[in-house]
């Protein structure tokens, strides 16, 4: 009779999680997950925001 091997201890974030998940925030959520900018930094940074937004028919 052999025995078995000991089991391998488990990660915690390999933990199965049932909570909510619409009541934690997204990358979405955030100016940071669609892109945005910081604000500030002067007229030169809205130049180069408005040069790097500006759809292809305003060239």
């Amino acid at each position: 009779m052999s025995a078995a091997p000991a089991p391998e201890p488990r990660d915690p974030q390999d933990a199965l999680v049932f909570d909510d998940p619409l009541t934690r925030q997204s990358s979405d959520d955030t100016d940071q997950g669609w892109g945005e900018r910081p604000s500030g930094g002067g007229s030169a940074a809205d130049l180069a925001r408005f040069l790097d937004e500006k759809p292809p028919h305003h060239l």
